[in-house]
């Protein structure tokens, strides 16, 4: 009866990320991110760099009260307060992108800040669930069903979306995307229990919250290896996180992608990606997160590589291969950034949920939300950056090839520093 009662818990859980999803790739990844440079941004260069700071400062407000939150929910115990809180806040905002037309840059990025805000805020209180759902030994696949299950509703929602991108009613996606994540976040807030403890203070939530993240930054020091992991991490879901933000905008400024053509391709990646998360979680429970992500990021790199080698139609070795198909350049390329995709999402949500399930499982069990906190941060953080150095390259450059190749140095960077990694270690 337990382990069904289990079940239960690790399902709704999942069904949360199969909601957030759609904001995922309606907003950030698809069809929003391309619909601002395209009309809002009237098409132009300095689109890329708008778009970029409009991430940035989601990005840095994330990560600034990120900590904070996380040390008030652990302190409370009121995780579901928080994160209701923050998912209304992103599903109000991505409705009212509905009304961002051309030209509306201030607006666009206003609206675009606060939906992120919500969003990425609500994954310190929801990933902060995952010690409650399961045991140690089973992090790495419930990480893996969740983002698997996530990805399947980004699939769900792109079929959802594709009539509307037929009759190019763009803006009536936004809507919907958002009507799908409240529906299918209500079951964690109604089944879902969250622990509570009655505890009497004598100040503040907002000053515990700061005394306590900075009792963790002083403590730190006593979790060396956890530290570390988080270096590694801040670097390498860099990469991830600035292709997730630009690949629409890449496939549709450098190659030339219709609407349609971009859908087809996210379909490729999210169903590679259910494919990925699923593997990799297993994988990381067999062989270990470390090796799985090390993995993940070896592929990250290839990926990187080969989407710079096709992005310049002049480039001598896609001329090369395209001779050697006896295919039309463009024609090359296109197939050649639908394997792209295949690639990026075959470890796109693998690499998130591996380095999920590795820091619940480098974490102490008592300062999980606190910590969870922190994991957010240095996520967030890299998100400042990454996008900012993809936006300042491509708008100087006029090109997105070389900011596309930039990714990749982040990868390398988080990669080196893992190797230091001891994910054998068990948190006192």
């Amino acid at each position: 009866m337990k382990e069904l009662k289990n079940k239960s818990k690790i399902f709704i859980w999942t069904l949360f990320d199969f909601a957030n999803t759609s904001y995922s790739i309606i907003v950030v990844t698809f069809i929003y991110a391309v619909y601002f440079k395209d009309v809002v941004a009237l098409g132009k260069p300095i689109g890329d760099l708008y778009w970029s700071i409009g991430i940035s400062v989601s990005m840095l407000i994330s990560a600034f009260i990120a900590p904070v939150l996380g040390a008030i929910a652990d302190y409370s115990a009121g995780k579901k307060r928080f994160l209701l809180f923050f998912t209304l806040l992103c599903i109000i905002s991505t409705t009212m992108l509905y009304f961002v037309q051309e030209g509306m840059v201030f607006w666009g990025i206003l609206l675009f800040i606060l939906a992120n805000i919500g969003f990425e805020s609500g994954l310190v209180f929801y990933d902060s669930f995952l010690p409650e759902i399961t045991t140690p030994k089973n992090y790495g696949r419930v990480s893996g069903y969740g983002f698997a299950f996530g990805y399947l509703g980004s699939l769900v929602c792109l079929a959802i979306a594709v009539p509307f991108i037929k009759a190019e009613m763009y803006s009536e996606t936004f809507p919907v995307a958002a009507l799908f994540f409240l529906i299918f976040s209500i079951p964690l807030f109604v089944f879902l229990k969250d622990s509570r403890k009655d505890v009497k203070v004598d100040t503040s939530f907002i000053t515990i919250g700061f005394k306590r993240v900075r009792n963790t930054i002083s403590s730190l020091k006593d979790y060396k290896n956890l530290a570390l992991y988080l270096l590694a991490f801040f670097f390498y879901i860099e990469g991830v996180n600035t292709t997730i933000f630009f690949s629409g905008n890449f496939a549709r400024t450098t190659l030339g992608f219709s609407f349609e053509e971009l859908a087809l391709f996210f379909l490729i990646v999210q169903s590679t990606a259910i494919l990925g998360s699923l593997v990799f979680g297993i994988l990381s429970d067999s062989i270990g997160q470390k090796k799985s992500i090390v993995i993940s990021l070896y592929i990250w790199i290839f990926t990187m590589i080969l989407a710079f080698s096709i992005s310049d139609s002049n480039h001598r070795i896609l001329i090369y291969f395209a001779d050697l198909f006896n295919s039309e350049i463009k024609d090359f390329q296109t197939t050649s950034f639908y394997v792209v995709g295949l690639l990026a999402g075959s470890v796109m949500g693998a690499t998130q949920s591996t380095s999920r399930s590795m820091m619940t499982k480098l974490t102490p069990i008592e300062k999980k939300t606190e910590f969870f906190g922190f994991y957010s941060l240095f996520g967030k953080s890299s998100a400042i950056i990454g996008p900012l150095v993809f936006g300042i390259i491509s708008y100087t450059t006029e090109s997105q090839s070389y900011a596309i190749l930039s990714i990749s140095v982040f990868f390398i960077i988080g990669l080196f520093i893992l190797r230091f990694v001891d994910d054998t270690a068990v948190p006192d």
